[in-house]
């Protein structure tokens, strides 16, 4: 897990995110649709078909579109440089409930540590450390932040 800070976003694997969208998704979509960058995530192998399949590279892909989408709602732009300034080309971040509830079900999941087939929750563990780690808590409030931002979106 490379991360330079607490959100999913601020990970080598959020950047692979933003990477897949920079490059598959916005060229041909100046209104992001949140239910279909979740299937793209999906076509990618970067979140599971389903909740039954439980990867760290899920967790946080679900974590990093969650982040993603508030940071449209709260700012209304993404300060992403690129070459092409192709983030400047979004005009809209739209979404279903059916795309909340996936991300809700997930972060959820990941709070409850929600175990896979070897019994652990990758993400939370590596936070976690044993113990050990002193931005654990931090990580921790932030998700649970993001839950309750996800819960209000579609009362």
């Amino acid at each position: 897990m490379g991360a330079w800070g607490i959100k999913a976003l601020e990970s080598d694997e959020g950047l692979d995110v933003i990477d897949i969208l920079e490059n598959e998704y916005i060229p041909e979509h100046s209104i992001m649709n949140l239910e279909e960058i979740i299937q793209l995530m999906r076509d990618e192998v970067m979140l599971g078909k389903d909740l039954t399949e439980v990867d760290f590279l899920f967790d946080n892909t679900a974590i990093a579109l969650t982040e993603l989408y508030f940071q449209w709602k709260e700012e209304r732009k993404f300060n992403y440089e690129t070459e092409n300034n192709i983030w400047k080309k979004v005009t809209d971040f739209i979404s279903s409930k059916k795309s909340i509830d996936i991300l809700l079900k997930q972060l959820i999941d990941i709070k409850n540590k929600v175990p896979d087939e070897d019994g652990e929750r990758e993400i939370v563990d590596l936070w976690y450390d044993d113990g050990q780690n002193p931005n654990y808590e931090e990580w921790y409030n932030h998700l649970c932040s993001l839950i309750e931002k996800l819960k209000s979106e579609y009362k």
